[in-house]
């Protein structure tokens, strides 16, 4: 018998839970909540009750007892830059929750505060673990073209290390002994170059930046999103929903389901098939730029996310960069598996646990 850790990932009506015991799923669920009642709340954090009422009662219904549970652990949002590692939250991170410090207001906020909710209650407790503001660029990779403008790294921080913590075990390694090229392919695209334990570089998925995505526009050129605005009168909210909401299949297509446009391909739609062919090309291309990132000593590219369960988009890839590096799929994601897994290894001594101070990972270069 191992730890057994509860872990809770709030979505934008839903509110995902998972009782472990070590690696063994004792119990999960994707809780509802009532869209309506959620818009009547002024902000994100308001929703805390809310939520845990509607978690606290599927779970009596189930009959899950959560008095033998060891630790708690929440999605990490709204928290500033830090290392990848698990957190215990702590007045600070909490406080930095709530009030969204990073700017970016998304449910996932709320982890922290229903871990610590749950924590409280049974006298344990609360953590999270790989935030997705998790932050180990490497300075190069943080310099634009433009004066006092840099890049920021926005990932699918806690899938793409949990898979390469995962695939280094699969070949007997360390995760810091390796480095591997990880891509998350799903509603978004990350793809991201792994330096011995450090996510060194990576695109802004929060920012329209990497491969075009079911919802996302993708890397474009200024000049074309000015010319862009200039001829349909878009602004401000409307141009930004193109880098996270309404971009890539959805502008392209007029859908965001790969298994949909797949279908169309295979149905002889033309224009389906040049779009596909396109969202392989820039993920590839995004591969081959974290190759260089990585100076060729990649010792895997791996592959996870909910679209590669498509096993025509797998076989292309592998077929395009294997001469990279062996391509492996791990397809879904395995987000409440990764929280509880950290939790467990900092429990077990194999990791150190780390402190939120408030304090970004990097905070500009010392000339600025």
């Amino acid at each position: 018998m191992g730890y057994k850790i509860f872990a809770v990932n709030p979505g934008s009506t839903s509110t995902k839970i998972a009782l472990f015991d070590g690696e063994e799923k004792l119990f999960g669920a994707n809780v509802s909540h009532d869209a309506d009642k959620l818009k009547e709340f002024a902000s994100i954090s308001q929703q805390l009750p809310y939520r845990e009422e509607t978690i606290s009662r599927l779970l009596a219904e189930h009959h899950v007892d959560l008095s033998g549970v060891d630790a708690f652990v929440g999605r990490g949002g709204g928290l500033l830059g830090v290392e990848g590692g698990t957190y215990a939250v702590n007045d600070v991170l909490l406080d930095h929750a709530v009030h969204i410090a990073n700017g970016v207001p998304h449910p996932a906020t709320l982890g922290p505060q229903l871990a610590q909710k749950y924590a409280d209650a049974y006298g344990k407790k609360a953590y999270v673990v790989n935030p997705p503001d998790t932050d180990e660029l490497q300075d190069v990779a943080r310099v634009t073209g433009i004066k006092g403008v840099y890049r920021n790294v926005h990932l699918h921080a806690l899938n793409l290390k949990e898979t390469a913590i995962r695939h280094a075990q699969n070949i007997g390694k360390r995760y810091e002994d390796c480095s591997f090229i990880v891509c998350h392919i799903g509603g978004g695209v990350s793809v991201s170059a792994h330096d011995h334990g450090r996510m060194i570089d990576g695109n802004d998925i929060v920012g329209g930046e990497g491969p075009m995505a079911p919802t996302r526009c993708g890397s474009i050129p200024v000049v074309e999103i000015l010319n862009y605005m200039r001829n349909t009168g878009a602004v401000g909210n409307a141009v930004k929903a193109l880098a996270v909401k309404t971009g890539g299949f959805v502008s392209l297509l007029g859908t965001s389901d790969a298994r949909e446009i797949t279908a169309r391909v295979a149905a002889g739609d033309r224009e389906a098939a040049l779009v596909w062919d396109a969202f392989i090309y820039q993920i590839e291309k995004y591969i081959g730029a974290m190759a260089v990132v990585l100076k060729g000593k990649v010792d895997g590219i791996l592959l996870g996310g909910g679209i590669v369960h498509d096993q025509g988009l797998v076989q292309r890839i592998t077929e395009d960069c294997s001469f990279i590096a062996p391509v492996t799929s791990y397809p879904g994601e395995f987000e409440m598996e990764a929280m509880a897994a950290g939790v467990i290894r900092v429990l077990e001594g194999k990791e150190a646990l780390k402190t939120y101070t408030g304090v970004p990972t990097w905070t500009g270069f010392s000339f600025s």
